[in-house]
């Protein structure tokens, strides 16, 4: 997506009146806003539309959206996700970021606060965000690099796979290495918003961080300091 294209949307969800005002509110933003009623169709449409973003129902009549989220990722298919749904429980907000979702809004819901947070995984997945900061880097602690211009992030020679809400937040870590980063700052810088006191979920990325980075590591980089937050430095022993 060029920043003067604008933004595609593909909305899927099996309520239509859902799914047509996101759509209608999205199209008076200037974007470009198409809707899906089933999983099947969701993927259909996905492919067809090339969307910049999607808006993803849990409970569909075919597929529901975990299995939608899986299948277009099994086909190469990065698109961000924000989850919408009725679902509230701690572990089917845990399971949509745990599987790759990068936000999880809960019906009944805002349509503003929904857009806002669209615009915040957009700004995370195309990587303008915070502008002010000096862009190009390759930011390094000890073997782990991350490169701004190319987004890849390596541990040594290896290559990991980030969603774009873990690239930014390891990038704030590694940004301000080595000092140690709250929770609220935490979720004031990558989240942009209000999360509703669910800091927990920075807790959730920083696991998945930690599985993709440190696993397997004789040395680990991420580090919880009890009480206050979270750091990316080397401890010399």
């Amino acid at each position: 997506m060029q920043t003067s294209d604008p933004v595609r949307l593909l909305v899927v969800d099996d309520e239509p009146h859902i799914a047509d005002l996101v759509a209608t509110v999205a199209r008076y933003e200037g974007w470009q806003a198409v809707t899906a009623g089933s999983g099947k169709a969701a993927l259909s449409r996905a492919e067809e539309f090339g969307p910049d973003i999607v808006v993803l129902d849990l409970m569909l009549p075919d597929l529901d959206g975990f299995t939608v989220l899986d299948r277009l990722r099994e086909g190469g298919n990065a698109v961000p996700v924000v989850f919408l749904t009725a679902k509230d429980a701690t572990s089917d907000r845990i399971a949509g970021l745990t599987r790759g979702g990068d936000d999880y809004l809960v019906k009944p819901f805002s349509v503003e606060e929904l857009m806002a947070r669209l615009r915040a995984v957009l700004r995370r997945s195309t990587g303008v965000a915070h502008q002010s900061a000096p862009r190009g880097a390759v930011l390094a602690v000890g073997d782990l690099t991350l490169d701004e211009d190319t987004r890849e992030v390596r541990r040594g020679d290896r290559l990991a796979e980030l969603t774009p809400t873990e690239y930014e937040l390891l990038r704030y870590l590694m940004r301000r290495s080595p000092s140690v980063l709250t929770k609220a700052q935490i979720l004031d810088h990558v989240w942009e918003y209000d999360f509703g006191g669910r800091s927990n979920v920075v807790e959730l990325v920083i696991s998945h961080l930690r599985r993709k980075l440190d696993a397997g590591e004789s040395e680990p980089l991420i580090h919880t300091v009890r009480g206050v937050g979270y750091v990316v430095r080397r401890v010399h022993r």
